[in-house]
């Protein structure tokens, strides 16, 4: 995979949320899209930008940021749609504009936890090594284990989520294997390699070979409080946009 590999970034939000026009609200004055938006738009690599949603203002926000638009359907914008369903309308949408991409970078528009670097690495890893079906951001989380999860059974009491009949599970996290949870504000596909079938579930449109980018934390927004920890990890980060 070299030079004639053609990459293609998704970005990926729909209006019908919970907290009203979740994905636009203003972030040190820009709507949140704004920020993975640019995140990408920063990688030279990437060849063509769209936005897939079923809000006018969703995609009129990331047509200013340089994202052409697909309208999405309304089937694919309900709470309960499936994100592979909306990844297959827009990728039919590109083919039948004559863009086939090889890499797809699929963005969500509900955080600003993306760097361009950390799109640039995945995006690399995949070119280095073209067996992999994605690479992804993950965080090491150990206080919520999966081992450490719980269940109800049938008389409403907790039992252990998993069955370790005859295992041994320590009560001490650093005594687990190392857990990792998927961020979820971008995943970068490699369209030439995914078999959906022997994909790993849940997230089977990732393929069996995700190779994972680990980053300090993940972030995304479902109340208004959620702005304060995006302008706050912006601060950190000294990714504060120009006043200008």
């Amino acid at each position: 995979m070299a030079e004639k590999i053609k990459i293609v970034a998704l970005l990926t939000g729909r209006g019908n949320n919970t907290l009203k026009d979740k994905n636009i609200l203003p972030v040190f004055g820009k709507p949140l899209l704004y920020y993975p938006a640019s995140a990408a738009r920063n990688v030279d690599r990437i060849d063509h930008f769209y936005v897939s949603s079923d809000d006018e203002k969703i995609l009129e926000a990331a047509s200013e940021a340089g994202y052409k638009p697909i309208v999405r359907p309304e089937e694919f914008a309900r709470p309960d749609s499936q994100h592979v369903d909306v990844i297959d309308h827009a990728l039919e949408v590109m083919h039948s504009e004559g863009v086939r991409p090889d890499i797809l970078v699929v963005l969500l528009a509900n955080t600003v936890m993306v760097k361009t670097e950390w799109i640039r690495e995945c995006i690399q890893g995949i070119l280095d090594n073209p067996r992999l079906t994605a690479m992804a951001p993950v965080y090491r989380e150990m206080d919520h284990h999966p081992y450490r999860a719980k269940r109800l059974n049938e008389d409403g009491e907790l039992v252990p989520f998993f069955d370790f009949s005859g295992t041994s599970i320590s009560t001490n996290r650093q005594d687990l294997p190392t857990s990792y949870f998927l961020c979820h504000n971008f995943w970068v596909l490699n369209l030439n390699t995914i078999k959906r079938e022997t994909g790993l579930a849940p997230w089977t449109f990732m393929g069996d070979r995700v190779k994972p980018y680990e980053v300090e934390e993940a972030f995304d927004v479902h109340t208004l409080e959620d702005i304060h920890i995006c302008e706050k990890w912006l601060r950190e980060n000294n990714m504060v946009p120009d006043a200008g």
